[in-house]
This record gives C-alpha cells, sequence and structure tokens, in this order.
C-alpha cells in the first residue's frame, strides 16, 4: 500500500486504494451526478454513503487515509475500476487532493472524513484540530482551485458537501430541538473543531462564491460502526461476556438516525440543496443511553442468550461521567422534509437496532478483522 507522500494519483490511479475522506459533488440541478469524490469513506458512515450513491448511479472515487477507524474492508465489496476506486491519502495532503482533481475532474465533493470519538478528543485533542479543520480547508482549497477554472454554468452545478454533526450545537435541556437557526456552542475538542470546520466551508461560500452545503445529523447506528461508539461496543461486549460501561446513571439522551436513513438524506442534500444551505437530519427516536443499552441487551436475550440464562443485562456497569458531557441531543428535521423530501425507512429505533445486531452477529469476522491492531 502506498502511502499519501509518495502516491501519484494520475500514475497509479487504477491500482489505488480506497480511502476515507471528503467527497466532492457536482448537483446537476436535480439530476444524478457523474463522478463525485468521498471522503473518509472507509469509514462507517461513508462506507454507507458510497453504498447509497452507487444504487444511484454515480461514479465514485473514494479518499481515506486508514486510520484506526477506516477499514478496506468497509468497502471492499464495491470496489470497481471505473465505477468505485479507492485512493489511499490524507486530506491534509494538498498535492494529492489536488491532483485528484486535476485528474478526474469531480463534479462534487462530500467531506466525511473526521475524527469523531469524542472521548479520543478529550485525551488528544491535537490530532482532531489537524484532520478536522486542517483537512478541510485543504479539501476546500483544492476544491475552489478546481471550481474557479470551470465554465459558469458548470460552476453553478458543482458542489462540495460537508456532513457534520448536531454536536456543534451544544446541549439542550429538556425540551426543544436542534434546527438549521440554532446557534453553535461545542462544548468538547471533537465538536469545536467540526464547528470550526463548518465555519469555513460557510466562509467559502460567502467569500468566494464555492456552492457549499453542510449537513447536521443525530447520532448514527448501523452495520460496519466501529467498536469504539455506544451500540456496536455494547454488543461487542456483551457477546463476549465483558462489563457494559455505561456513563453517570446512563441519563443522558440522544436522537439516533439509522446510517442508511442518513445516507439517503445525504445524498438528497447533495442533489436539491441550497448552496450555502444547511440542512439537519435527524431519526425521531429520543432515547437515554442506558435504555439504548437496555434494548441491545433484551434483544440480544432473545437472538443470543447467554450460556448462563442470565440476562445481558447483568453485564451493565456505571462508570463516571465523561467530561463535559452534553445532557440531550434532538433534531427538527423538518426543513429537510420540506426542501429535499426528506424521509426515514426505518420507522423505529427498534427496528433499526434489530438489523443492526443482527448484522453484527452475522459478521463476527468483520469486527476481529477492524479490532486486531487496535488497543483500548
Amino acid at each position: 500500500m502506498q502511502h499519501c507522500q509518495d502516491f501519484d494519483p494520475v500514475e497509479n490511479h487504477k491500482d489505488s486504494l480506497y480511502c476515507p475522506c471528503f467527497v466532492v459533488f457536482r448537483q446537476m440541478r436535480g439530476e444524478a451526478v457523474q463522478h463525485i469524490l468521498v471522503t473518509g469513506a472507509a469509514g462507517f458512515i461513508g462506507s454507507a454513503f458510497v453504498r447509497e450513491a452507487l444504487k444511484n448511479n454515480y461514479r465514485v472515487s473514494i479518499l481515506d487515509a486508514l486510520t484506526y477507524a477506516g477499514h478496506r474492508e468497509n468497502i471492499e465489496e464495491v470496489l470497481k475500476p471505473g465505477v468505485c476506486e479507492f485512493f489511499h491519502g490524507d486530506i491534509r495532503d494538498f498535492q494529492l487532493v489536488n491532483g485528484l482533481f486535476e485528474k478526474f475532474h469531480f463534479d462534487g465533493v462530500i467531506n466525511f472524513a473526521a475524527e469523531s470519538h469524542v472521548d479520543n478528543s478529550i485525551s488528544g485533542p491535537a490530532e482532531f484540530i489537524q484532520t478536522n479543520i486542517v483537512g478541510t480547508f485543504t479539501l476546500l482549497e483544492a476544491a475552489r482551485g478546481h471550481w474557479s477554472k470551470l465554465k459558469d454554468s458548470q460552476k453553478s452545478e458543482f458542489r462540495f458537501l460537508q456532513v457534520s454533526t448536531d454536536e456543534v450545537f451544544g446541549a439542550l435541556g429538556a425540551t426543544g430541538a436542534f434546527s438549521e437557526s440554532t446557534p453553535y456552542a461545542p462544548n468538547s475538542p471533537y465538536s469545536a473543531t467540526k464547528a470550526a470546520s463548518d465555519h469555513l466551508v460557510r466562509a467559502w461560500f460567502h467569500t468566494y462564491g464555492l456552492p457549499t452545503i453542510t449537513t447536521n445529523c443525530s447520532n448514527n447506528y448501523g452495520p460496519r460502526q466501529f467498536p469504539e461508539k455506544l451500540i456496536p461496543l455494547m454488543i461487542r461486549n456483551a457477546l463476549a461476556g465483558l462489563p457494559l460501561p455505561v456513563y453517570g446513571q446512563g441519563a443522558n439522551i440522544r436522537d439516533w438516525i439509522h446510517v442508511e436513513d442518513h445516507s439517503r438524506g445525504v445524498l438528497l442534500a447533495l442533489a436539491k440543496g441550497k448552496p450555502g444551505g444547511t440542512y439537519c437530519l435527524g431519526g425521531n427516536s429520543e432515547r437515554n443511553n442506558l435504555q439504548v443499552v437496555k434494548s441491545i441487551c433484551q434483544t440480544l436475550d432473545q437472538v443470543s442468550p447467554r450460556k448462563d440464562g442470565k440476562s445481558h443485562e447483568v453485564g451493565i456497569q456505571f462508570v463516571k461521567d465523561r467530561a463535559g458531557h452534553d445532557f440531550r441531543y434532538a433534531i427538527d428535521d423538518s426543513l429537510a422534509r420540506k426542501e429535499l423530501g426528506f424521509e426515514r425507512h426505518f420507522r423505529s429505533f427498534e427496528d433499526g437496532l434489530l438489523a443492526t445486531i443482527n448484522w453484527y452477529l452475522q459478521n463476527q469476522k468483520w469486527i476481529g478483522q477492524v479490532t486486531k491492531n487496535v488497543r483500548h
């Protein structure tokens, strides 16, 4: 595998590997794009989006640095020359990113590439600043250079889509929901770096005219999520008979959206979103963390019971709460439903959770492959 410093995207693209990065997308006034760059697509959400884009006849180039949360196993089955190709590299490498633009003349970019685990951002914020802020800046500049050379009609069709999070809005009280007009108030190094990158995207639209769109989503769950996040961690630990650690008393509330529903929303924003606009994508499924963990245990009690006959809930252990742990997130996605036609295919969190658990039960080999070199 070649690394970005000695990788020539022009000479070596046929033999390249997929990598999770930023997606460049071109909107054809509601028509399907011809060729988009998707960054960070070897990761959880990016790889789900690639599958959705391919189903809708997009040509996809993937750029991913293959960090601990990005894995070739996530996209191996969809790679095909001339349809979906993988490039291993870092979005901070301007020469690499610019070379890909010059070679393929992308119609659009979608940026999923990001460091995203809040705990890791607390213990080591530097990498989050580099990837989430500097990386987004590099992508914006490469995209702007490409866009500035296009004909006027092509300029209006190009899109740069930034995939963000509801965590940039801070925390909610017991009522209310985030919307496109909610002020940013990030509380962790992770959310602060995502907020900063979102502001860069906004500035590149207002200052340079680059057609950008930003989406903010609630917590994702589904297949291929790295087992550091709540749902896959609990599934993995329960199956292994390990403790199920829950922060505080598990009272923190999140809205959950299945990754496939989120991917469809991002694709709609790419095709129908207004330049300079933002769209919130939610799951309409608020649950506190303890409810989520108990739902996982109860489902596993039915589909994969413990050998001792006890409920998987016996593994629940309350641990010291995370620093700066936001109490509640919720999303009002009425604008996306109205302007984009966004709708969720998973009608309930429980349906999506059952499908997710079944996927992990059927893909134990995947869990072993993606975690074999990771120490926690």
